[in-house]
Protein backbone atom coordinates (compact mmCIF):
# COMPACT_ATOMS: atom_id res chain seq x y z
CA UNK A 1 0.00 0.00 0.00
CA UNK A 2 3.44 2.34 0.91
CA UNK A 3 4.91 1.31 -2.24
CA UNK A 4 1.69 2.25 -4.67
CA UNK A 5 1.50 5.23 -2.72
CA UNK A 6 4.98 6.65 -3.11
CA UNK A 7 4.59 5.29 -7.07
CA UNK A 8 1.36 7.69 -7.23
CA UNK A 9 3.11 10.67 -5.40
CA UNK A 10 6.39 10.22 -7.42
CA UNK A 11 4.07 10.32 -10.54
CA UNK A 12 2.62 13.30 -8.97
CA UNK A 13 5.62 15.33 -9.12
CA UNK A 14 6.78 14.11 -12.13
CA UNK A 15 4.02 15.05 -13.88
CA UNK A 16 4.32 18.91 -12.05
CA UNK A 17 7.48 18.80 -13.25
CA UNK A 18 6.84 18.16 -16.63
CA UNK A 19 4.07 20.32 -16.90
CA UNK A 20 6.19 22.71 -17.08
CA UNK A 21 7.97 21.48 -20.05
CA UNK A 22 4.38 20.77 -21.62
CA UNK A 23 4.60 16.90 -20.97
CA UNK A 24 1.06 15.91 -22.22
CA UNK A 25 -0.27 13.04 -20.35
CA UNK A 26 -3.64 10.95 -21.23
CA UNK A 27 -5.16 7.66 -19.96
CA UNK A 28 -7.25 4.76 -20.80
CA UNK A 29 -8.81 1.86 -19.05
CA UNK A 30 -7.18 -1.04 -20.85
CA UNK A 31 -10.17 -3.04 -19.02
CA UNK A 32 -12.65 -1.41 -20.50
CA UNK A 33 -10.95 -1.85 -23.98
CA UNK A 34 -10.34 -5.40 -23.34
CA UNK A 35 -13.98 -6.27 -22.65
CA UNK A 36 -15.99 -3.78 -25.32
CA UNK A 37 -13.59 -4.80 -28.29
CA UNK A 38 -15.13 -7.13 -30.98
CA UNK A 39 -12.12 -9.03 -31.23
CA UNK A 40 -12.56 -10.16 -27.50
CA UNK A 41 -16.41 -11.69 -27.82
CA UNK A 42 -14.74 -13.70 -30.89
CA UNK A 43 -11.95 -14.96 -29.14
CA UNK A 44 -14.01 -15.58 -26.00
CA UNK A 45 -15.98 -17.82 -27.65
CA UNK A 46 -13.49 -19.86 -29.35
CA UNK A 47 -11.80 -20.01 -26.11
CA UNK A 48 -15.27 -20.96 -24.26
CA UNK A 49 -15.88 -24.05 -26.93
CA UNK A 50 -12.09 -25.05 -25.95
CA UNK A 51 -13.31 -24.94 -22.23
CA UNK A 52 -16.39 -27.08 -23.20
CA UNK A 53 -14.76 -29.90 -25.04
CA UNK A 54 -12.62 -30.21 -21.97
CA UNK A 55 -15.56 -30.48 -19.92
CA UNK A 56 -17.30 -32.78 -22.13
CA UNK A 57 -13.99 -34.95 -21.64
CA UNK A 58 -13.80 -34.68 -17.66
CA UNK A 59 -17.32 -35.68 -17.30
CA UNK A 60 -16.79 -38.55 -19.75
CA UNK A 61 -14.17 -39.71 -17.92
CA UNK A 62 -16.03 -38.98 -14.22
CA UNK A 63 -18.68 -41.21 -15.73
CA UNK A 64 -16.70 -44.21 -16.91
CA UNK A 65 -15.37 -43.97 -12.89
CA UNK A 66 -18.64 -43.45 -11.38
CA UNK A 67 -19.76 -46.62 -13.75
CA UNK A 68 -16.95 -48.89 -12.58
CA UNK A 69 -17.08 -47.97 -8.58
CA UNK A 70 -21.05 -48.84 -9.25
CA UNK A 71 -20.37 -52.27 -10.97
CA UNK A 72 -17.76 -52.74 -8.00
CA UNK A 73 -19.94 -51.82 -4.97
CA UNK A 74 -23.23 -53.86 -6.20
CA UNK A 75 -21.17 -57.00 -7.03
CA UNK A 76 -18.34 -56.77 -4.56
CA UNK A 77 -19.78 -60.20 -3.03
CA UNK A 78 -20.73 -62.22 -6.20
CA UNK A 79 -17.18 -61.73 -7.67
CA UNK A 80 -14.20 -63.63 -7.69
CA UNK A 81 -11.06 -62.34 -6.20
CA UNK A 82 -9.41 -62.16 -9.13
CA UNK A 83 -12.56 -60.23 -10.61
CA UNK A 84 -13.09 -57.98 -7.78
CA UNK A 85 -8.85 -57.26 -8.59
CA UNK A 86 -9.02 -56.71 -12.24
CA UNK A 87 -12.37 -54.06 -11.19
CA UNK A 88 -9.88 -52.40 -8.43
CA UNK A 89 -7.26 -52.15 -11.09
CA UNK A 90 -9.34 -50.84 -13.75
CA UNK A 91 -11.10 -48.33 -11.48
CA UNK A 92 -7.73 -47.12 -10.22
CA UNK A 93 -6.58 -46.79 -13.65
CA UNK A 94 -9.26 -44.21 -14.54
CA UNK A 95 -8.80 -42.67 -11.41
CA UNK A 96 -4.96 -41.70 -12.02
CA UNK A 97 -6.49 -41.00 -15.72
CA UNK A 98 -9.18 -38.10 -14.53
CA UNK A 99 -6.59 -36.43 -12.09
CA UNK A 100 -4.02 -36.74 -14.89
CA UNK A 101 -6.35 -34.95 -16.78
CA UNK A 102 -8.13 -32.71 -14.32
CA UNK A 103 -4.30 -31.76 -13.82
CA UNK A 104 -3.28 -31.16 -17.16
CA UNK A 105 -6.07 -29.13 -18.53
CA UNK A 106 -7.12 -27.21 -15.04
CA UNK A 107 -3.74 -27.13 -13.00
CA UNK A 108 -1.54 -24.43 -12.18
CA UNK A 109 0.37 -24.31 -15.76
CA UNK A 110 -2.25 -26.44 -17.43
CA UNK A 111 -3.82 -26.17 -20.99
CA UNK A 112 -6.53 -23.77 -19.51
CA UNK A 113 -4.25 -21.06 -18.72
CA UNK A 114 -2.30 -21.63 -21.71
CA UNK A 115 -5.31 -21.73 -23.90
CA UNK A 116 -6.25 -18.06 -22.32
CA UNK A 117 -2.92 -16.41 -22.64
CA UNK A 118 -2.58 -17.96 -26.08
CA UNK A 119 -6.25 -16.04 -27.15
CA UNK A 120 -5.32 -13.00 -24.88
CA UNK A 121 -2.43 -12.02 -26.16
CA UNK A 122 -2.59 -11.07 -29.61
CA UNK A 123 -5.40 -8.70 -28.20
CA UNK A 124 -3.43 -6.95 -25.87
CA UNK A 125 -0.65 -6.74 -28.09
CA UNK A 126 -3.55 -5.04 -30.89
CA UNK A 127 -4.89 -2.84 -28.10
CA UNK A 128 -1.50 -1.84 -27.17
CA UNK A 129 -0.59 -0.83 -30.48
CA UNK A 130 -3.59 0.75 -31.17
CA UNK A 131 -3.04 3.40 -27.70
CA UNK A 132 0.54 3.62 -28.84
CA UNK A 133 -0.59 4.75 -32.28
CA UNK A 134 -3.41 7.22 -31.02
CA UNK A 135 -1.12 8.74 -28.50
CA UNK A 136 1.08 9.88 -31.06
CA UNK A 137 -0.99 10.61 -33.41
CA UNK A 138 -2.75 13.05 -30.76
CA UNK A 139 0.17 13.99 -29.26
CA UNK A 140 0.41 13.15 -26.36
CA UNK A 141 3.77 12.22 -23.75
CA UNK A 142 2.52 9.61 -21.65
CA UNK A 143 -0.28 7.27 -21.35
CA UNK A 144 -1.35 5.76 -17.92
CA UNK A 145 -3.76 2.60 -17.52
CA UNK A 146 -6.28 3.81 -15.03
CA UNK A 147 -7.46 -0.48 -15.19
CA UNK A 148 -4.13 -0.29 -12.55
CA UNK A 149 -6.09 1.46 -9.89
CA UNK A 150 -3.17 3.69 -9.92
CA UNK A 151 -4.54 6.67 -11.04
CA UNK A 152 -6.36 9.06 -8.07
CA UNK A 153 -7.74 11.86 -10.65
CA UNK A 154 -8.06 12.35 -14.65
CA UNK A 155 -9.50 14.44 -16.47
CA UNK A 156 -12.65 13.37 -19.30
CA UNK A 157 -11.08 15.03 -21.91
CA UNK A 158 -7.62 13.40 -21.55
CA UNK A 159 -9.30 10.15 -21.81
CA UNK A 160 -8.42 7.70 -24.74
CA UNK A 161 -10.66 4.92 -24.25
CA UNK A 162 -13.53 5.93 -26.52
CA UNK A 163 -10.72 6.62 -29.54
CA UNK A 164 -8.95 3.40 -28.57
CA UNK A 165 -12.50 1.38 -28.63
CA UNK A 166 -13.27 2.89 -31.86
CA UNK A 167 -9.85 3.07 -33.82
CA UNK A 168 -10.16 -1.28 -32.79
CA UNK A 169 -13.71 -1.75 -33.58
CA UNK A 170 -13.55 0.14 -36.76
CA UNK A 171 -10.56 -1.96 -38.30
Amino acid sequence: MIRKFLIVLMMVFASATFAEDGLRIAHVDSKLIFDGYKGTKRAQEEYDRQVAKWEQQANLLQKELSAIKEKLDKQVLMLSDEKKRELEAEYNKKDTELKTFIDRVYGRKGELITQNEKVSAPIIQLIRKAINEIALQEGYDMVVDRATGSVLFWKKENDLTSKVLDYLNNR
